[in-house]
């Protein structure tokens, strides 16, 4: 998803939103928060919303993996306004998942996000669980 499509830029798409402080040390020499900041601020977002749906209780003998991460910026955003991540599953495959998220800053979205996440076991890749899968579909983005 490199250009954004219209539903990512609407906060109420997305099933978890949070809102976060930015910090002066985020800032860059122009004085908006840099890039590496704002994935920071991603990520942040994208562990509350693992957490909000139980993942550590689905994945007890698996470890999930971050295998990319894809961040569009759309617009400048600066301290010290809090930024408001708001994320949803966007795909859910045979053992992986995507999670979409965008920035908010003023109302105006600044940046969007997409992370594809795979269970992996012992040997490798693992198939996602129905239980995991049934969580992961309660809480998939409005995307159409």
């Amino acid at each position: 998803m490199s250009k954004p499509q219209a539903w990512q830029l609407n906060p109420a798409n997305y099933p978890f939103v949070h809102s976060t402080e930015t910090r002066f040390a985020d800032l860059d020499m122009l004085g908006h928060i840099n890039n590496v900041a704002m994935a920071g601020l991603f990520e942040h977002g994208r562990g509350l919303f693992t957490h909000s749906i139980g993942l550590p209780n689905f994945a007890k003998d698996h470890r999930w993996l971050i295998a990319r991460v894809e961040i569009n910026y759309l617009a400048e955003s600066y301290f010290p306004q809090h930024v408001q991540i708001a994320s949803g599953i966007y795909r859910v495959g045979t053992s992986s998942w995507e999670v979409a998220s965008a920035a908010f800053q003023g109302g105006k979205c600044v940046a969007t996000c997409s992370t594809t996440t795979v269970l992996t076991g012992k040997s490798g890749a693992s198939p996602i669980s129905e239980g995991l899968r049934e969580a992961l579909e309660k809480l998939r983005v409005k995307s159409n």
